[in-house]
């Protein structure tokens, strides 16, 4: 279909030429994104539908002032803003730097301190991809009574939440509630590669949950009227034992570095009195050995 004289596949197209993104598609990817019409978010942005109508279409550059106007309205994450400023032909705004990084020392001293606080309940650092960054002792107490070394060595790739979640021979065989838990979880990955250029590393990531054995075919497909959780619960199960927990997972509210932004900082809470006990006797006997 044509807009204003310029077809949608034309702007593909001139993208695919230089072999870098063409703004006004990433603008009305993360339009849609947002399930925002073009008057909406006009609108919101304080421009005329006309004008946001030649940014899509490309007849009309964007200054950088409103290319970070539109990805405030947008809620667009750091790394995507610096996608949309070197697609207009700005340099990106946001730097990304290294955890490990000397420069935030500080801000693994603060996680190291969050970590602690949740002992004698389990807690865990991930970044963008769920990868496994920090995790405090009890983590590695109660969970490495379900993880066997032998099995958990054939799960690939570094340590990674979602993974263990979903591998045959990850955590996936004592979840007692594992659909309820996957669920949700695969939602939300489907969420992150909407809007912007889907990145490569979570698509990746998600074809290969999909792909392993006994994934319920219709998670393949994005249900858009999944809901988030405020939190999801987690029921453990290895013979006589039954651990419950519930989790919740919060970001850093004022980061000016896309690694910061990116992280997630998961706790685990005790659902019952049984798994708050047995917690805290494992602490108890770590602590006195």
């Amino acid at each position: 279909m044509a807009r204003n004289g310029i077809s949608e596949r034309s702007i593909v197209e001139a993208g695919s030429e230089t072999g870098l993104p063409v703004f006004g598609e990433l603008l009305r990817r993360w339009r849609l994104a947002r399930r925002l019409s073009q008057l909406a978010l006009a609108t919101e942005a304080e421009v005329s539908s006309r004008h946001l109508s030649f940014l899509e279409t490309g007849r009309t550059q964007p200054s950088r002032e409103m290319v970070l106007r539109l990805a405030g309205v947008l809620d667009v994450p750091m790394r995507e803003q610096n996608l949309l400023l070197t697609a207009a032909g700005y340099a990106p705004m946001y730097r990304e730097t290294a955890l490990g990084a000397p420069e935030l020392s500080q801000v693994r001293r603060a996680l190291g301190f969050m970590l602690a606080q949740q002992e004698p309940f389990p807690a865990l650092v991930v970044d963008r991809h769920w990868n496994l960054l920090m995790q405090n002792e009890a983590a590695g107490r109660l969970f490495g009574i379900f993880l066997d070394p032998e099995a958990a060595a054939q799960v690939p790739g570094p340590p990674n939440v979602v993974r263990l979640t979903f591998h045959p021979y990850g955590l996936r065989r004592y979840i007692a509630n594992w659909e309820a838990l996957a669920g949700p979880l695969i939602q939300q990955i489907h969420r992150e590669t909407v809007g912007g250029t889907p990145d490569a590393g979570t698509r990746r990531l998600l074809d290969e949950l999909l792909a392993y054995p006994g994934v319920p075919a219709h998670w393949r497909t994005p249900d858009a009227k999944a809901q988030s959780a405020p939190f999801l619960s987690l029921d453990l199960s290895k013979g006589d034992l039954t651990l419950r927990f519930f989790t919740t997972i919060a970001t850093l509210g004022t980061p000016q570095d896309i690694t910061l932004q990116e992280l997630r900082v998961e706790c685990f809470f005790p659902a019952d009195g049984a798994t708050e006990e047995l917690a805290r006797r494992l602490a108890r006997s770590a602590g006195s050995t």
